[in-house]
């Protein structure tokens, strides 16, 4: 026997309620979040891009140990460029939802997500300052210069270290955050 025992298929139709369209249109906005729910996303978001940041001047600095392809260190320098961008942008959006927000409780990971934003903001400058030396390299430089060189990029890699100790104590705050 076949799937239809011959002949003529009838169709069971199924009742349809009738919806009725209303006229004005949704509203398509979210309703307002909780202002401190908004500032602990953003400071979620800035342990991320603090993290990864790390994990990739890590990688950065492995690398350079090595006798790699110079296409390699291209790559890696771009993810890093990408990254510290990251951290700048999500660094910029945390100021703009903790503005003026203060919370109504002693709350732990609201005192460890700024001074992750601090963190973040002193190797932003850091890592900005040594951008400009690094572009102002030439053979003709003093050893006073190379001096004051070498003393900013221990100041940056300081300031990378301090930005992965408030990372790492702000997850301490947020357990099973990823």
């Amino acid at each position: 026997m076949g799937i239809f025992q011959g002949g003529r298929v009838t169709a069971r139709l199924m009742p349809i309620d009738r919806v009725v369209m209303p006229n004005t249109s949704r509203q398509t906005t979210a309703p307002p979040q909780d202002p401190m729910t908004v500032v602990r996303v953003r400071a979620d978001a800035l342990y991320r891009a603090a993290i990864e940041c790390c994990r990739q001047h890590d990688r950065a600095a492995k690398l350079s140990e090595d006798d790699e392809p110079e296409l390699e260190h291209k790559h890696l320098d771009a993810m890093c460029a990408m990254c510290d961008g990251s951290l700048a942008e999500l660094s910029e959006a945390y100021t703009k939802a903790a503005g003026h927000v203060l919370p109504d409780r002693e709350e732990a990971w609201w005192h460890k997500a700024n001074a992750l934003w601090h963190a973040s903001r002193e190797y932003a400058r850091r890592h900005a300052g040594c951008d400009t030396l690094g572009k102002g390299v030439s053979a003709k430089r003093r050893a006073g210069q190379l001096v004051g060189m070498q003393m900013e990029y221990e100041l940056e890699a300081s300031a990378l270290l301090g930005l992965r100790h408030a990372a790492d104590a702000y997850l301490k705050t947020r357990p099973g955050l990823t």
